[in-house]
């Protein structure tokens, strides 16, 4: 079936829409001309890989029989004077001028002699051989030949003369004079009788210094260059060093006489071809070599990089898909506009319900960083935690998060300023930093400057977020917190509901450089924590009427009595309360600002020890047995398995190994106590000393996946110790370092 248009073609598609069927044309179009390029692409290729092929058969034809000529030349030579041999064989003396004119008007040989067979002349000795060569500007003329320093006759060049009877080359080698080392070959040839018996072996040395510049005087491409081979693949000449370094010449050289690299004949002749890539040389390109016709045989390589041949292609393809992708483009932008105006309805909306479900999304989002399981540790006898956050609108920047890490309940509260997505971003990415910055650390204060310092940085919205950050210690009922510009939580206890004494800090994100400080309080068995955001303060009716602390006030007064505290239900009760009043107050008028309560009951459950025992050791390592023994009794009378007791044992030395190292500086004497309590079900062992102060529990978490040489010092041990005990507590009371492990042993 033959098609005139593409429009036949969308014929067949005509339950496409109008964008659609355009997005196929465009499509098809590209599909049409990538097609074309890359049959042009393969044709142009092709045309230049033939064009190099004859380009390089060229100059290996040419380089080849420079150097044919030069050697043949030097062959005519030594035939030449052949005659002029044979006229002096009467006169032995005379031949040394023989030789002297062999060399003279001849530019590349440097060398030339008369071995004769031995005793030839017997007046002469057993060897004889008149030698001439180049010394600078002068011929230097001696008898080379001589017994015990230059045997000629057991030279291989000179046995195989006398017993081949033919002319040849010899394989270039190395030979010093004054001015250096340069490379030679020798053209032997045999002189014989009358009867065609042997007389001498002629020779003629032709310098192959030469060869150099015939290689480098011109190239196929401006990067390319040639060598010179023997039959063997050893090198003979080659482009300067400072053009071709010598370890690119060693890999063509390799790859030419392995014989299990691929290579192809090129069109019917003598010439091989090897493909190399960067696995072998550091560029991708061409071998193309040839052995000579005639002797010496010697190899004639050529080596062409393909960027260099096949460069300037690319670069156009390249083009070409620019200037293609740059018309479809603009077909594209022509297609746009003209279906811009039936688009732009059904666009708003779909705007609107992709809103709207982001938004839903968001929702689910933010909600989801929030705690949202009650209660959050039924585990746990001694702490009651329920918080709420209800958004002014889909998403709001209202946060509050607690978590309970080595016997600390960490917890926040967060406003930031705004409403909607923007807030929604900043509370998550601030929640996220709350979670990041206790993991490394106990300091409230410092939290909250970690907490600063992130939140300044790239602010250009200029928003802010006020800030409460509290540290309870459970076993203690220590709080420490700080406060940024956040409404001072109320303290539900003994006394009633008062407000927490707290200095008013800068919120946070506005100045980097705020100063926060570390405030404490000590609560006392079922006082209660109340904090919340200014969406309850400020809850307002239809009337503009606030809610007010005192409100605030007045509904946890009701619940303040010690008996209705001692209450497992007592702060999501609590809660409960205080959003149906406030939902009483404002009625039916919308919602100004987003309603976040959180409330914390401190219920430290004490149970009678059936086991109290104290050991006192000085921070010397060397005490550590006692220690073992120690441990061992105590866990002997608590029956506790004995391979629970080995885990205990061994955290507890590593505790207490690590105060002693420590706590006291290397010339300083000083205690460390172990008190040991067991109540039946758990055993606690309370390490203390008077040194420094020393919070192993802040060490950061070592890195296994490293090895031991990349790995920082420090770490291991309290990681040991936090794998082996349920849970570990820091505090510094009274000048003195408290660490308390936990475990359960029945």
């Amino acid at each position: 079936m033959k098609w005139t248009k593409i429009g036949d073609v969308m014929k067949l598609f005509p339950h496409l829409k109008g964008g659609t069927r355009s997005l196929l044309v465009i499509v098809l179009a590209a599909l049409l001309l990538e097609m074309i390029s890359a049959i042009q692409y393969y044709y142009s290729r092709a045309l230049l890989e033939r064009e190099l092929e004859a380009r390089v058969l060229t100059e290996l034809q040419v380089k080849g029989n420079s150097l044919f000529n030069t050697l043949n030349t030097a062959e005519l030579k030594l035939q030449e004077h052949l005659w002029d041999i044979r006229e002096h064989l009467d006169n032995p003396d005379s031949l040394f001028s023989v030789v002297r004119r062999m060399i003279v008007n001849n530019q590349h040989v440097v060398g030339s002699c008369l071995a004769f067979v031995p005793n030839y002349y017997p007046e002469k000795g057993r060897l004889f051989e008149p030698y001439a060569y180049e010394d600078g500007d002068s011929i230097i003329i001696e008898q080379l030949g001589m017994e015990g320093n230059h045997d000629y006759t057991k030279h291989p060049a000179f046995q195989q003369a006398l017993i081949d009877k033919k002319p040849f080359w010899s394989e270039p080698y190395d030979y010093k004079t004054k001015d250096g080392v340069q490379k030679l070959t020798t053209f032997s040839y045999t002189l014989v009788d009358a009867k065609d018996e042997p007389i001498a072996v002629c020779g003629i040395d032709v310098s192959l210094l030469w060869l150099g510049d015939t290689l480098n005087a011109k190239h196929v491409y401006p990067s390319s260059f040639d060598l010179f081979l023997t039959k063997d693949g050893q090198l003979i000449a080659g482009p300067l060093e400072s053009t071709v370094n010598k370890k690119r010449k060693e890999q063509v050289m390799v790859l030419i006489n392995d014989s299990t690299v691929k290579r192809e004949t090129v069109n019917d002749t003598e010439v091989s071809v090897i493909e190399f890539h960067d696995k072998t040389i550091d560029d991708d390109g061409y071998i193309y070599y040839t052995t000579m016709s005639k002797e010496p045989k010697w190899q004639v390589v050529v080596v062409c990089y393909d960027d260099e041949v096949y460069g300037a292609l690319r670069s156009m393809r390249i083009y070409i898909a620019l200037l293609m992708m740059a018309g479809f483009l603009l077909v594209g932008l022509i297609i746009h506009r003209t279906f811009t105006n039936m688009i732009r309805l059904q666009r708003v909306d779909m705007e609107k319900e992709r809103i709207s479900g982001e938004l839903r999304i968001a929702q689910n989002i933010q909600m989801s960083m929030l705690p949202k399981t009650f209660p959050p540790y039924p585990g746990r006898r001694d702490i009651d935690v329920y918080g709420s956050l209800t958004p002014a609108k889909e998403v709001g920047g209202d946060l509050f998060d607690f978590y309970i890490r080595d016997e600390k309940l960490f917890f926040c509260i967060g406003d930031v300023s705004g409403k909607g997505v923007p807030a929604a971003m900043v509370m998550a990415r601030t929640n996220s930093l709350f979670r990041l910055a206790l993991s490394h650390d106990s300091n409230p204060a410092r939290i909250m400057k970690t907490l600063n310092e992130v939140t300044c940085q790239n602010n250009e919205s200029n928003m802010f977020i006020t800030f409460f950050v509290g540290v309870l210690d459970l076993p203690t009922g220590r709080l420490r917190y700080c406060n940024a510009g956040h409404d001072k939580p109320l303290v539900i206890g003994q006394e009633g509901v008062v407000s927490l004494s707290a200095n008013p800090h800068l919120p946070l994100a506005v100045f980097p450089d705020v100063k926060y400080e570390v405030e404490e309080m000590m609560l006392s068995r079922f006082t209660t924590l109340f904090l919340y955001t200014d969406g309850l303060t400020e809850a307002m009716d239809s009337e503009r009427q606030q809610f007010g602390l005192q409100r605030v006030t007045n509904v946890l007064e009701e619940g303040a009595d010690h008996d209705k505290q001692n209450d497992e239900d007592y702060c999501r009760r609590l809660i409960a309360r205080m959003t149906e009043r406030v939902k009483g107050f404002v009625k039916d008028a919308e919602q100004s600002d987003d309603l976040t309560m959180l409330a914390i009951q401190y219920k430290r459950v004490e149970i009678d020890a059936i086991l109290d025992e104290t050991l006192t050791l000085k921070n010397d390592v060397r005490q550590v047995p006692k220690l073992g023994e120690f441990i061992k009794g105590v866990m002997g009378q608590l029956e506790v398995d004995s391979k629970l007791a080995g885990k205990i044992r061994l955290a507890v030395e590593e505790a207490v190994v690590n105060a002693m190292e420590y706590a006291y500086p290397s010339d300083q004497e000083g205690n460390v106590t172990i008190r040991v309590q067991a109540n039946g079900q758990r055993i606690k062992f309370i390490i203390s000393d008077e040194g420094v102060a020393f919070d192993p529990t802040a060490a950061a978490k070592a890195d296994t996946s490293l090895s031991v040489e990349d790995r920082p010092i420090g770490g291991l041990g309290i990681m040991l110790v936090r794998e082996l005990m349920d849970s570990i507590n820091y505090e510094r009371e009274e000048g003195r370092n408290i660490l308390t492990l936990r475990k359960v042993y029945k």
